[in-house]
């Protein structure tokens, strides 16, 4: 790495093991804190090496942080937004940062108390404060704690995850560096427990207050007063799962204190770092609490005597970081590409902030095509991108979308730059209000609103499965033969019409993404999708999702209309003997 020019007394540059990183998903800013040395002997990894002492043999924290500084220059002299999800070493590392921020001529950083705050707070911070970018610790849905996930994220000067071209600069770069900056006087951690500014050597730092400033820029979009009208009805109620993830303050003061909801509607709202032991991954399987107060399952256990409560009306959770969300009725479950195609259908007239309408709409590949029947309703421009929130950005910057949303439980709008998943229930919220002006008529339910949009727009039966754990060299050689079995396919599988790798040109910046998953679609747009996840803990994960679409006028269930698909895409495949 470069050195220093006559550094002042207080910084020091300290040798890294070169390489530190490698090997490791910086593509998805996934750095897994599995290593002994770091998770024994944090204390001692997460600060610069006294005299004498030696450099620790794994430095991944210094190693990454640095490379973000080498590989971005245009933040030196510049603002940086920092904080994280509350997990696991969340406050240790933000202090390292800090002085690392202030040895690598960071001019000033924006953080919160504790550096705790969501990371769409995060992102409205960034772009409140027009900083060049943030450093954000979370690893977001995964789990927290000593012997679980810790994550780095690099965000960009528009508030949104850097673009693949920064991280691959990235992960190069931490496969040679050999050495990190840091200031080697101590932070002041009593100075980061209230909204405030102080200083780590030269670095000016401002703790806000990132609840208050979300609070705010909520109050923008939503109409509050209408919103405390329908939390404020007799006949409405709702409970909303923060998962012990960093949700829980945000929760509070918007659902609570700005619109009325009991404390009691709030579960899990304390973050911890180990979330409480809770995967904090809003979905039917995770969201146990939620799950069973919903009654959304055969499994959720019938009330007790002692539990007399009843079912609420509506139910929400999101994951540790606060981006995703999962949305419920009594006892009925939204899927996110129902929840995405809803709030997309009805966001003119709910939602203050798109009183004019919507700019255009997007979808990640593997989410089903529900939104799209809106979007053409609508007449509305409807982009298909790979998975990824990154590539949401180009299209927000340019105008060009409105909504966006994926249907591994994340929806967001151009208010940000990231996913949002307390927007998502405000704006399910407002929904629900907007139904529901009338106080005098009977409670428009959620299940209501779901069936009357599945009566408008058709109905997209979807299903998602998950192989998990798999060996990496096994998911890649099913991959591989699906590839190799495009035209035959074609030729032989009746009403195939498209088999291919999906890739996407940006039509901002014309950058092309490839092999971004395989798509294997009918005449009568029915999908079955493959694609492998870099996003689980360990191994390699392979995504199978299957849809099937219904007019308006026909009905089935959903197994019913999927069976066929599922074992058509199982056989394709080839899955079970690939993978065993």
């Amino acid at each position: 790495g470069d050195q220093l020019e006559n550094p002042p007394k207080s910084f020091a540059e300290t040798e890294a093991e070169g390489g530190g990183a490698e090997g490791r998903n910086v593509g998805d800013a996934h750095l897994r804190a599995r290593d002994e040395t770091l998770r024994r002997a944090a204390a001692r990894d997460l600060r610069a090496p006294e005299e004498g002492e030696g450099v620790p043999a794994a430095k991944y924290l210094e190693n990454f942080v640095q490379a973000i500084f080498d590989t971005n220059p245009q933040l030196k002299g510049e603002s940086l937004v920092l904080g994280g999800d509350g997990r696991f070493l969340n406050i240790q590392a933000s202090e390292t940062i800090l002085r690392m921020a202030a040895a690598n001529g960071i001019k000033r950083v924006i953080t919160m108390p504790d550096f705790l705050a969501s990371t769409p707070a995060i992102s409205h911070l960034v772009r409140e404060t027009k900083a060049k970018g943030a450093i954000i610790l979370t690893a977001s849905h995964n789990p927290g704690g000593a012997d679980n996930d810790f994550g780095i994220k690099f965000n960009t000067e528009n508030g949104g995850p850097a673009p693949t071209h920064v991280t691959d600069k990235i992960y190069e770069m931490t496969k040679s560096i050999e050495h990190y900056r840091i200031y080697e006087g101590a932070v002041d951690s009593s100075k980061f427990q209230r909204p405030g500014e102080t200083t780590v050597g030269p670095m000016a730092v401002s703790i806000v207050d990132a609840v208050e400033e979300y609070s705010r820029l909520m109050k923008g979009i939503f109409d509050f007063d209408l919103l405390r009208n329908l939390v404020g009805r007799k006949d409405f109620s709702m409970v909303f799962d923060a998962m012990h993830g960093v949700a829980g303050p945000f929760a509070r003061k918007i659902f609570v204190d700005d619109l009325g909801a009991s404390p009691d509607s709030l579960l899990n709202a304390d973050p911890l770092e180990d979330f409480g032991g809770l995967h904090p991954d809003p979905n039917l399987k995770y969201a146990r609490s939620l799950v069973d107060r919903m009654k959304l399952d055969d499994d959720s256990p019938p009330p007790s005597s002692a539990d007399s409560s009843p079912v609420p009306e509506f139910g929400a959770a999101a994951d540790g970081d606060a981006d995703r969300n999962m949305v419920a009725g009594k006892r009925f479950f939204v899927t996110p590409s129902d929840s995405l195609a809803i709030i997309a259908a009805n966001a003119k007239e709910a939602i203050p902030y798109f009183k004019d309408g919507l700019k255009g709409i997007a979808r990640s590949m593997p989410t089903s095509g529900a939104v799209d029947a809106v979007a053409k309703k609508l007449g509305l421009k409807m982009y298909e991108v790979p998975t990824g929130w990154k590539f949401f950005g180009n299209l927000m910057d340019a105008e060009m979308i409105s909504i966006c949303g994926e249907e591994s439980f994340g929806t967001g709008s151009n208010h940000i730059r990231e996913k949002d998943g307390i927007w998502a229930v405000l704006a399910w919220l407002s929904i629900l209000a907007h139904h529901n002006r009338d106080p005098k008529k009977d409670l428009v339910s959620v299940e209501d609103i779901v069936r009357a949009h599945w009566a408008t727009y058709g109905r997209s039966y979807y299903t998602r499965y998950d192989y998990e754990g798999v060996e990496s060299d096994k998911a890649d050689q099913m991959i591989d033969f699906l590839r190799s079995q495009f035209e035959t396919m074609k030729k032989e599988v009746p009403g195939l019409s498209i088999a291919d790798d999906f890739e996407y040109k940006d039509p901002v910046d014309g950058s092309l993404a490839q092999k971004q998953g395989i798509r294997l679609v009918f005449d009568d747009n029915s999908r079955v999708i493959f694609r492998l996840s870099g996003t689980g803990s360990e191994g390699a994960t392979i995504r199978m999702y299957v849809e099937a679409f219904a007019s308006p006028e026909v009905a089935a269930e959903g197994k019913e209309a999927l069976a066929p698909l599922v074992g058509l895409g199982l056989s394709l495949s080839k899955l079970k003997e690939f993978t065993g």
